[in-house]
């Protein structure tokens, strides 16, 4: 599958702003977003918006005037909880208007607190409750190769996440069935909602794990544009394997108060630390 020709891109990658850019204003509009809504995850957010910029602006094959085209790649954010981060890239090339994302997580919103698929073009699937997002992508995956379509299928898990038993169901499922159709990107940023990793569930060696269930593994610094896009870009590793990216990362990257802070794990900043933030995210 992975030699056949694919479709001509409706939106070309030159069209598209540059991933760093784009990561900053993404930075920008997400913690202002958290901060009206008074909602959390604005670190895992800040952790994961580099990857995004780069899977959106340089790797993704998508066209947001036809968000169900048949030949589009297929993303899925398993952390749901980063969903503001999605929300605001999606907006920003224009599956839906820009208006929306005033209305994050307030009653009567299309845009919920965790990423929901309901009412919102871009979104796959609703995910959130952690360890799912890989068992859809898996099976996504499979569909894909058995109807011998060219899309590629591509999910970010958090480290917290791979605690989770059904994750690694499927990721002993996805290279017997030789889905070199899908990637994993793992945003290690090392903190999950309780603590260190480290401290909860040790999980290194992370890609050596990986590698052992017969996965194509690499690993990369997650805020590195040019390292991220030459790996993204070279999807699949191996022939006839799924491929793992463990992006090392820094939870709430960008602001240096909430870097590797667990409280922001949960906790907007408001009033002056909104203005801190927007400060060193360089709006005057």
């Amino acid at each position: 599958m992975h030699n056949q020709t694919r479709p001509i891109h409706p939106l070309p990658t030159q069209e598209r702003q540059s991933s760093v850019d784009l990561a900053l204003h993404i930075r920008r509009t997400t913690v202002e977003m958290t901060s009206r809504a008074n909602a959390s995850h604005i670190a895992s957010c800040f952790s994961v918006i580099d990857i995004l910029a780069v899977l959106y602006s340089q790797v993704l094959v998508f066209d947001p005037k036809q968000p169900r085209w048949r030949d589009r790649d297929r993303f899925i954010l398993s952390k749901g909880h980063a969903c503001a981060a999605l929300y605001a890239v999606l907006a920003e090339y224009g599956f839906f208007p820009k208006e929306w994302l005033a209305t994050y997580y307030l009653d009567g919103s299309h845009l919920a607190g965790h990423a929901t698929h309901k009412g919102v073009p871009g979104i796959e699937v609703s995910t959130g409750a952690l360890g799912h997002g890989l068992p859809l992508a898996t099976g996504m995956a499979l569909a894909g190769k058995r109807d011998e379509r060219t899309h590629r299928v591509f999910c970010i898990l958090s480290d917290g996440e791979c605690d989770e038993g059904s994750n690694w169901e499927a990721a002993l499922f996805a290279p017997h069935h030789r889905l070199d159709n899908l990637t994993v990107i793992i945003d290690y940023n090392k903190i999950q909602s309780l603590g260190w990793v480290k401290d909860v569930i040790n999980l290194d060696p992370l890609a050596d794990k990986w590698r052992a269930f017969g996965w194509a593994a690499r690993e990369v610094d997650g805020h590195d544009h040019a390292a991220l896009e030459a790996l993204l870009t070279g999807v699949p590793f191996e022939a006839g394997r799924p491929s793992c990216i463990v992006a090392h990362t820094t939870k709430g990257k960008g602001v240096s108060f909430m870097e590797n802070n667990l409280q922001y794990h949960y906790t907007p900043p408001r009033g002056d630390e909104l203005a801190r933030a927007l400060a060193e995210l360089g709006v005057k």
